[in-house]
């Protein structure tokens, strides 16, 4: 079975994100004569209509700013459209270098509040605890508190949380370009097994090997934009030229 003849994880039609910067520093007399603080619209995604099949791997590779990120964390909900149509199949798990764990509590309660929250009952939860605690690679210091955590042992972290119980739909934004060689490697060994299951990923990236190696379709955003969309090798050659 074709991508295209797959059903949809993800439909995206003409969807625009757009968000406003406030001035922190309004000038004293703008304030005594009653007027707002300047603000400045930032149109980050701009019209992108984009399907995405169940069991596709599909990179976004673009420069800075040119609206990834936001893409993916308007397919959570997170932020509002401002036009257009979201359509997902179910709610994506979004994994980010920066995503929100409990840094006073230690990994291994991460871990477990992490279970319960996708759903486990606590006997579950415990049940699964030791493989995802093992799978980080952090050894004793699952048992520190977060806060003293370098940011690859908490992407680490989070990583093994949000793939313990294969989401249907993942949205990766650069969490696997953190950690070392050996976890990178195991990282990807479970995308595979994700995708074995018919799971749905979307992969930000600026390592273009990872691209290469896990997605067989990339977008390439520009200016909240898509310029191209297609097989990863011929994307991936024009967006490097």
């Amino acid at each position: 079975m074709t991508a295209r003849t797959r059903p949809l994880a993800i439909r995206c039609t003409d969807v625009e994100v757009q968000y406003t910067i406030r001035s922190h520093r309004p000038l004293l007399r703008d304030l005594l004569r009653g007027n707002p603080p300047y603000t400045t619209t930032v149109h980050a995604v701009r019209g992108v209509t984009l399907d995405v099949a169940v069991g596709e791997s599909v990179g976004v590779v673009g420069h800075n700013g040119s609206g990834k990120t936001t893409l993916l964390q308007a397919m959570t909900g997170v932020l509002p459209l401002a036009s257009g149509e979201l359509l997902v199949r179910s709610l994506p798990t979004f994994l980010g270098v920066k995503a929100a764990l409990r840094p006073r509590m230690t990994g291994r309660t991460n871990i477990r509040i992490g279970l319960l929250a996708q759903g486990l009952t606590r006997d579950e939860a415990e049940a699964q605890l030791p493989a995802v605690a093992d799978f980080t690679d952090l050894g004793p210091a699952v048992d520190l508190p977060m806060e003293t955590y370098s940011s690859g042992m908490r992407a680490r972290l989070h990583f093994a949380i949000a793939t313990a119980l294969t989401p249907e739909i993942l949205l990766i934004d650069e969490a696997l370009a953190v950690g070392d060689r050996t976890f990178r490697e195991k990282s990807a060994q479970r995308l595979d097994e994700h995708r074995s299951t018919a799971g749905t990923v979307m992969l930000v990236s600026h390592n273009l090997g990872e691209i290469r190696r896990s997605c067989e379709r990339t977008v390439w955003l520009q200016e909240g934009r898509i310029v191209a969309d297609g097989p990863t090798d011929e994307v991936l050659r024009a967006y490097e030229a």
